[in-house]
């Protein structure tokens, strides 16, 4: 336990992982602990978009929403693999905010952040738009704006990738079971939870990036009984079957305010949400309720020629945003930006926690995270992540379409929706999962749906992935469309190799 690192980062969702390739890129030694899955909590349950905000405006929050512009193209140059452009159909409601509200709305959304790739906003007819044709004959006029779509678990994998390839410790599967300040440091206790083995590390500063579980970690680890910082907010998602064919999404308004999306999802489906409640208990145990999905249902309705129900719903998966408590009354009207505060006194080791942010703006909250670092430990580098790329998306925002034809011209044998996936999925990284196989047979086992053995062990290998739901749900969404005993066979591999793996270190 000799050595000392500059940085212990609690929490593996977007913030900690950002925070941790940020700080090792300048030169800071860095640890990062998470108790499960990279990106298993808050980050992987979002409405998967990178966006100003649109809805912020309403709530004065014109820094906010100036920031995250910047960064929807800051991250779309960052990884184009996982992150596209993508237009959202705002249809004027009569009955809601008036169309002169929502123009002056998009104007400011247009200029605020400097836009220089995306396109801007245009009126739309809905009678003879494509859009309009799946939307009710009561809706004739929209507004067409830009924002992205992200797939937000492997955005955080890929900063772990690359903190990782800089120099960084990552352990998955690692609880934090306390932290006691020394005299110049922390002496961190780390519990693993596939082992039970107990071990100790040492570190100048931590980094509570815990999410929901911020004032728990205060808590449990730090002793802080009081610690009551974050409101818990939960948003719910139902996924239906694909309820229009055209690549755009909508922006839909509700009577009673608040908003929410359709989202073309996973070639064959319609991700519909979000919703805003306040939530009490274990983030672990969230899950949608009966009265989410008669609200979205309902809202849905509204717009679609052809009603939603319960019997359309596919799936539906729910997350609880850990947002920074400001006291506002209701949960939608609780700001969704980031609050850095550290703690301690001046003669003692320190912890800045992390409250509150949203995935677009994570990059700069590392930024604003490490300006305080070292204002504490010592400088070390200067900011250097904005004009980065993340692993497998060198290829560049406007190359994705070559990449694409030379991986068909390379491996033959893939069809074109599996070409595609994995082209979204990793990049130019596809060429260390495909390597030199000339046929499908060269790829190993097929567990359904195009996922192979070839891909499972480079997800196993070099992106922390453990269990079947790390493979299924977070790197790929290939889980919405398992069987169960597709399910149980990858189970077996995997449980098969750790065995293996395990008799080779022995």
């Amino acid at each position: 336990m000799s050595t000392i690192y500059d940085i212990f980062v609690i929490g593996g969702g977007i913030n900690g992982c950002g925070i941790a390739r940020d700080a090792v890129g300048r030169g800071y030694s860095v640890c990062l602990a998470e108790m499960n899955d990279l990106g298993s909590g808050t980050s992987s349950w979002s409405t998967k978009l990178v966006h100003g905000g649109l809805r912020y405006l309403e709530h004065y929050e014109f820094r906010l929403v100036r920031e995250a512009l910047i960064e929807r193209e800051v991250l779309l140059n960052m990884a184009p693999h996982i992150i596209w452009p993508m237009r959202f159909v705002l249809p004027h409601h009569k009955g809601l905010r008036p169309a002169w509200l929502l123009r002056l709305g998009l104007f400011l959304y247009d200029n605020l952040g400097g836009r220089k790739i995306l396109p801007g906003t245009k009126v739309v007819n809905l009678n003879s738009d494509i859009t309009g044709t799946p939307l009710k004959d009561k809706y004739t006029k929209a507004f067409e704006y830009s924002d992205c779509w992200v797939n937000d678990a492997r955005l955080v994998v890929l900063n772990a990738m690359d903190a990782k390839a800089k120099g960084a410790e990552i352990h998955t599967s690692t609880k934090v079971v306390s932290a006691n300040k020394l005299k110049d440091h922390w002496e961190i206790i780390l519990q693993s939870a596939e082992t039970s083995v107990i071990h100790k590390v040492r570190s100048k500063l931590i980094v509570n990036a815990g999410g929901p579980w911020v004032d728990e970690i205060l808590q449990a680890s730090m002793g802080k009984n009081d610690a009551q910082n974050v409101r818990l907010v939960q948003g719910s998602h139902i996924v239906i079957r694909k309820k229009f064919d055209h690549p755009k999404a909508y922006f839909f308004q509700n009577s009673d305010e608040r908003i929410f999306f359709a989202i073309p999802y996973e070639q064959d489906f319609t991700l519909v949400g979000t919703t805003d409640q306040d939530y009490e208990g274990d983030p672990s145990d969230v899950e949608i309720t009966p009265t989410e999905i008669e609200y979205l249902c309902a809202g849905a309705s509204d717009y679609f020629k052809e009603p939603i129900t319960e019997d359309d719903i596919v799936w539906t998966f729910s997350g609880v945003r850990p947002l920074y408590d400001d006291g506002a009354s209701k949960a939608q009207e609780a700001t969704r930006d980031y609050v850095l505060r550290m703690d301690g006194e001046p003669s003692e080791p320190k912890v800045i926690n992390t409250f509150g942010g949203k995935i677009t703006t994570y990059r700069r909250l590392a930024e604003s995270m490490l300006e305080m670092v070292g204002d504490e430990i010592g400088v070390k580098g200067s900011s250097w992540t904005k004009d980065s790329i993340l692993p497998g998306g060198e290829f560049g925002v406007s190359g994705y379409n070559e990449l694409l034809s030379k991986v068909h011209l390379k491996y033959p044998f893939l069809e074109t929706t599996h070409c595609e996936r994995l082209v979204r999925a990793y990049g130019l990284k596809i060429f260390d999962i495909l390597k030199d196989a000339k046929s499908l047979d060269d790829l190993g086992q097929d567990f359904g749906h195009s996922l192979n053995e070839a891909e499972v062990r480079y997800l196993i290998g070099s992106e922390w992935a453990k269990t079947a739901d790390d493979i299924l749900w977070r790197r790929s969404k290939l889980g919405i469309r398992f069987t169960e005993d597709q399910t149980i066979d990858l189970k077996t591999f995997i449980d098969k190799n750790k065995q293996l793996q395990k008799l080779a270190a022995e």
